[in-house]
């Protein structure tokens, strides 16, 4: 552990010291007054002009006040638009598609997944994404422990630990000799109502925030069709009732319509993908409140040409689908909580998924919602998303004007995180 604990301080390069934890400036601190040309209200839908925002003890104490503290240290921000840190609810920082992903399973440790998940981590939040939803194994966990200790630099991670799913399908490990790499419930692998509810108990105990399921077969994987239901409706329902006990909510990867319905009537918060959605899942979606997680951007960045023939097939075939699925999804009203999956693609790049929702019927104010309040609500976390007084102090910003031009997204020029800045200019 010791050992792990150095390489992960050596990640971020150039760091010789503790950082200040994210929760919490120093009480002595005075406060921090960021003054900007805009800043968006995501919840009422406004740009507000020459926007001045507190920052005291990691958290936002006032927002435009009539007086700002004389003792404050200033951080002129200029001619951009601040916005609430970015959400990503779907990343994989502890790992990337190449051309060795599928044999890391035996070629690779939990140091060399722990390095890559303070790197990515580095990459996400200066792509100005403050908080994500990780499904990466202990080495997410860990770095979510690393960044609120203020010993890296990267985004809060709210981990699921391992993936559950049944023996065999896609959250296993496939393509394997007998013998070589078998997963048990402690590693997210179980068959039958009992041996899933230990697989969640044991996630849990182990740092789990949100518990990610395979309810239907996938495209990275060796295993069958792609969309095919995985997990029984028994297992499902046995899942989340026993998240739903430790306060936990449920993520379900699902592909075909059969897994989608199965996962939303067992009630899981979000459905990662949702790639064959039809108007009865999509009906069932919105009358349980089940969040669309798209993970769309990646149908543009995939690398299909590292993908072992079987695997390149299933992207080929349902990724043109998942397009469609997710055009009819927004045009019907479901909720879609914004996510993208990286590291199936090059993490950083996560700002790119904005723009298409743009292109498949969002307003860019519906995509930032998407982002920041609608992400919140599906993380059951209510003390970040907005820019309000109380709210953490999980801040971006951005050229121009979002609502005009999306794609201002993928351009931060300045990132906060707790109170700290980690990207542009800061007086101290």
């Amino acid at each position: 552990m010791r050992s792990l604990s150095v390489l992960l301080a050596l990640a971020v390069g150039g760091v010789t010291a503790p950082l200040a934890p994210v929760a919490a400036q120093t009480a002595a601190a005075p406060p921090t007054v960021i003054r900007a040309a805009r800043m968006l209200d995501v919840v009422a839908g406004r740009l507000v002009t020459n926007a001045t925002v507190v920052v005291e003890g990691g958290r936002i104490t006032a927002v435009n006040p009539a007086t700002a503290p004389k003792n404050g240290r200033v951080v002129d921000l200029g001619d951009v638009t601040l916005l609430p840190g970015f959400i990503d609810l779907h990343t994989h920082l502890s790992s990337e598609i190449s051309a060795g992903a599928f044999t890391r399973a035996v070629t690779s440790t939990e140091a060399d997944a722990a390095l890559g998940a303070a790197a990515n981590g580095l990459k996400t939040i200066m792509a100005g994404f403050t908080t994500v939803r990780d499904f990466g194994g202990d080495a997410t966990v860990a770095l979510g422990h690393a960044v609120e200790r203020g010993t890296l630099v990267a985004p809060r991670v709210i981990p699921a630990r391992e993936s559950i799913g049944i023996t065999g399908g896609h959250c296993d490990v496939t393509g394997f000799a007998p013998g070589v790499r078998e997963q048990r419930p402690e590693d997210g692998v179980g068959d039958g109502p009992w041996a899933v509810t230990r697989a969640v108990r044991y996630q849990i105990k182990h740092g789990a925030q949100v518990i990610k399921i395979c309810a239907t077969a996938g495209v990275l994987s060796l295993e069958g069709p792609v969309g095919a239901q995985q997990l029984s409706d028994e297992e499902l329902q046995a899942i989340v009732t026993e998240a739903s006990r430790h306060g936990i909510r449920v993520a379900a990867h699902a592909h075909g319509n059969a897994g989608i319905k199965a996962a939303v009537r067992a009630g899981v918060t979000t459905i990662e993908h949702g790639s064959e959605l039809d108007d009865e899942a999509i009906a069932l979606m919105k009358q349980r409140g089940t969040y669309l997680v798209p993970t769309t951007y990646l149908v543009d960045r995939i690398n299909l040409a590292v993908l072992p023939p079987l695997v390149r097939s299933k992207a080929e075939t349902i990724l043109p689908i998942a397009r469609e699925s997710l055009r009819k999804a927004i045009a019907a009203g479901v909720k879609v909580a914004f996510g993208t999956d990286a590291g199936v693609y090059p993490h950083g790049e996560n700002a790119r998924e904005f723009a298409l929702y743009v292109k498949f019927g969002m307003t860019p104010l519906a995509a930032l919602r998407a982002a920041t309040v609608t992400a919140t609500e599906a993380l059951g976390r209510t003390d970040r998303g907005v820019i309000e007084a109380g709210k953490l102090a999980d801040l971006v910003a951005v050229p121009g004007d979002p609502l005009q031009d999306i794609t201002a997204t993928e351009r931060p020029t300045w990132v906060m995180l707790g109170g700290r800045v980690v990207k542009g200019a800061d007086p101290r």
